[in-house]
């Protein structure tokens, strides 16, 4: 047996070209196997290390497959020397192509490993107040600027220092086309430190139709998902340069704000008369008002003497003015009205439309729908009662309104027309006088 190997290695080395091959062979074959063996070796040993992490979440980065093709490259440029009949220069391109290859496969691994960071720093229950993946980003950026340095200067096989010492030239260059860069930089730090935005606070931008919660805080841009579930992408550095609405302050405050208007016909305010107070004792909301106000005025009317005699000098009770009372009274024993936030009815100045009246208050929920559902309730019941108070609420006419209207205008038109008199008739009445 030993004298055939003997022989086959005779064989062989009268085969220049064959020897060549056969060890070019073998060594890609060693750095299959050692990559086989590393594999292995760095799978058992991160999840020893991360056993809180899942295997799915490294395998979705890549950062063991990535680590394990740095050993096959290294016996790549080590054994390459080995391999015999190998030109010089043949020898250099390898061992500087699995140099370059070495510092772009580390790079790779440590931009994974950042975002592993970030992956578990995103469990923590405050991890939406400070977010770090704009700071990672930044990291990201110069390890992969660092490898792109030593790659170039591996492949070139040069020292690094020759390119950084040029690179001094080239600032001016690097401030143009990383000036998206820096600004954004500077605008995720001012965000973070100021606690301007957070993930899921709700905000609004007008000016990029935005309008909905934040779902992710990056170095360039601010993700937003809209109400319509459309996604809108916000550069960080306008949120420093231009105008937006928080919403975080309602949400924590626990109430959120209901302000809206009745507008009423002001033809239909009108002074109560004694059946109409009457009617409105009916109403336990308004009972003791209306008892306190009767004292009240009878008090002040007595004042008067003679001159409270005429009406017109009386202090009197107006529909309006007990229904504004009802409708405080209604809201100050409303179970989804925060009591302890600002509370009032109050009119604003007339307009065409009608007389304002204005109902500000606070529901003691932000949840959108049993916002919208308390807010509707409210109305649904003022809009339902107004009549008892002989109020309208003013609407523009309608296409109703305009037939109704019709109708009216024919119906006089189809009474009959009285007779012109005649001059017959004038000479007639002027005989019998005569």
């Amino acid at each position: 047996m030993q004298e055939e190997w003997n022989v086959w290695l005779e064989w062989l080395s009268e085969h220049a070209e064959l020897q060549t091959l056969v060890a070019s062979a073998a060594l890609v074959f060693a750095a299959w196997f050692a990559n086989w063996v590393v594999k292995r070796i760095l799978v058992r040993g991160l999840y020893k290390v991360l056993r809180h992490a899942r295997e799915t979440e490294l395998q979705d980065f890549g950062i063991i497959r990535r680590l394990s093709n740095i050993v096959p490259a290294l016996v790549l440029s080590i054994g390459v020397n080995a391999v015999p009949g190998l030109p010089e220069a043949a020898v250099t391109v390898v061992r500087n192509v699995c140099g370059g290859f070495i510092v772009l496969t580390i790079a790779l691994a440590l931009g994974a490993l950042l975002d592993i960071i970030n992956l578990m720093y995103q469990r923590r229950a405050d991890a939406h107040v400070h977010p770090i993946k704009g700071y990672l980003q930044v990291v990201k950026i110069v390890v992969y600027a660092i490898a792109t340095i030593l790659i170039i200067a591996t492949l070139i096989d040069r020292s690094p220092l020759i390119l950084l010492s040029g690179l001094g030239a080239m600032a001016a260059v690097l401030m143009l086309i990383f000036q998206d860069t820096i600004l954004s930089l500077v605008a995720s730090v001012q965000i973070s430190s100021n606690d301007i935005i957070r993930v899921g606070d709700w905000i609004e931008m007008p000016q990029l139709n935005a309008d909905g919660d934040v779902i992710d805080i990056a170095l360039h841009t601010v993700k937003v998902q809209n109400w319509d579930k459309t996604i809108t992408n916000i550069p960080t550095k306008r949120f420093i340069s231009d105008a937006f609405k928080n919403w975080r302050g309602m949400q924590e405050s626990g109430g959120r704000r209901i302000k809206r208007s009745l507008y009423l016909d002001q033809q239909s305010v009108h002074f109560l008369s004694a059946e109409e107070c009457e009617h409105l004792h009916r109403f336990n909301l308004l009972d003791d008002y209306l008892t306190d106000k009767r004292r009240e005025i009878d008090e002040w009317n007595a004042k008067l003497e003679k001159r409270g005699k005429e009406p017109v000098n009386t202090r009197r009770i107006t529909n309006i003015g007990s229904f504004r009372t009802y409708v405080e009274q209604y809201l100050r024993s409303h179970g989804g009205i925060h009591q302890s936030m600002t509370l009032m009815v109050r009119q604003l100045s007339p307009t065409a439309d009608g007389l304002p009246l204005e109902i500000y208050c606070f529901t003691n929920t932000v949840e959108w729908t049993k916002y919208e559902s308390i807010q509707s309730d409210i109305f649904d019941h003022l809009l339902a009662i107004l009549p008892e108070f002989g109020l309208r609420v003013f609407q523009h006419p309608s296409g109703a309104d305009m037939r109704e209207g019709y109708g009216s205008v024919n119906q006089l038109l189809s009474r009959p027309t009285p007779r012109q008199p005649h001059p017959a008739d004038w000479r007639g009445e002027s005989q019998a006088l005569e």
